[in-house]
């Protein structure tokens, strides 16, 4: 990622290769993750392209994403946003930052937050789209609705970027609990357990932060998943308090609570040092850039089919 001066690729390939890829390849040597647990990766490319994209082979049976047990999600409705959907609104999000001076910034960076979104779902989207064409592979999805989250616990566990939380459970959270257990049981061992995976994603985060800023780290991004490791724990306890987890407030209330957190949450510690940094108006140019290229190509592509 150091040789690219531009902020979106060196975040990506951060992400992906530095982050994912990492991580996936030490699973590997102990014969665990997706390179081991998956459809048997018969060629060099394929394993190639698994290591490197942010893709893990659907299994049987496998409908759950959980980073601590005992979770129930109360039944809330559906609704499902397509990659042409994401693409659309990620446009008209784009668009609208050139109105930013008309827009108080905490709007705008509530704006961000989804942009965000939309945007690592569509990156992950093509990938899977690109294997699943190449290959016939079926894929997990890249998240699952994270905006219908009915906690810290939904939201981090079951719907927001899938294979970031897999890869963490199987390099931090399942040997820290493990470890943990022989100290503090099985009740409560995925607390610490809990609080080393976000730890472990904050500094993550503030690496691939210094990829696209080029600048030491503030450790704000880092402060932002301790924090929320710290929340997810304490209301992992209050279920566990609370008749062992059985009573639960209405979605209608714990939906909207979940998103504003962590968008306050976001807008306070997560992207001041990208903006700070001037690393948001770079990451809209170059979006910008890629749709007028895009422009003209399909442009010129229609002048040679007349």
């Amino acid at each position: 990622p150091l040789s690219l001066s531009t902020a979106l690729p060196a975040g990506v390939i951060a992400l992906f290769i530095t982050w994912l890829g990492s991580f996936k390849l030490l699973l590997f040597s102990f014969g665990l993750g997706p390179l081991s647990s998956g459809p048997p990766l018969n060629s060099l490319l394929l394993f190639i392209f698994t290591t490197c994209l942010p893709i893990k082979a659907k299994q049987d049976g496998q409908h759950h994403h959980q980073i601590a047990p005992n979770h129930k999600t109360p039944q809330n409705p559906k609704l499902p946003l397509n990659l042409p959907t994401k693409v659309l609104l990620f446009g008209i999000l784009v668009a609208l930052t050139d109105f930013t001076k008309y827009v108080h910034p905490n709007i705008l960076l509530a704006q961000y937050c989804c942009m965000l979104y939309l945007f690592v779902d569509i990156i992950v989207g093509l990938s899977n789209a690109t294997m699943r064409a190449l290959l016939g592979m079926q894929l997990e999805s890249p998240s699952n609705e994270p905006y219908l989250s009915t906690s810290l616990q939904d939201f981090w566990g079951r719907r927001w970027n899938l294979m970031v939380t897999n890869t963490l459970r199987h390099t931090v959270h399942k040997p820290m609990r493990s470890a943990m257990e022989t100290f503090l049981g099985p009740k409560w061992a995925p607390l610490p357990a809990v609080l080393a995976a976000f730890l472990v994603s904050g500094l993550m985060h503030e690496l691939i932060f210094f990829f696209m800023t080029r600048v030491p780290p503030t450790w704000e991004v880092t402060w932002y998943f301790v924090l929320h490791g710290m929340c997810l724990v304490v209301e992992f306890g209050v279920k566990r308090a609370l008749s062992g987890g059985r009573w639960q407030l209405h979605w209608i209330v714990s939906t909207p609570l979940t998103i504003v957190f962590v968008v306050v949450t976001a807008t306070w510690l997560f992207f001041p040092p990208l903006v700070r940094n001037g690393v948001d108006a770079r990451a809209i140019e170059e979006c910008k850039e890629l749709v007028e290229f895009m422009k003209e190509k399909l442009k010129w592509d229609g002048l040679h089919k007349i």
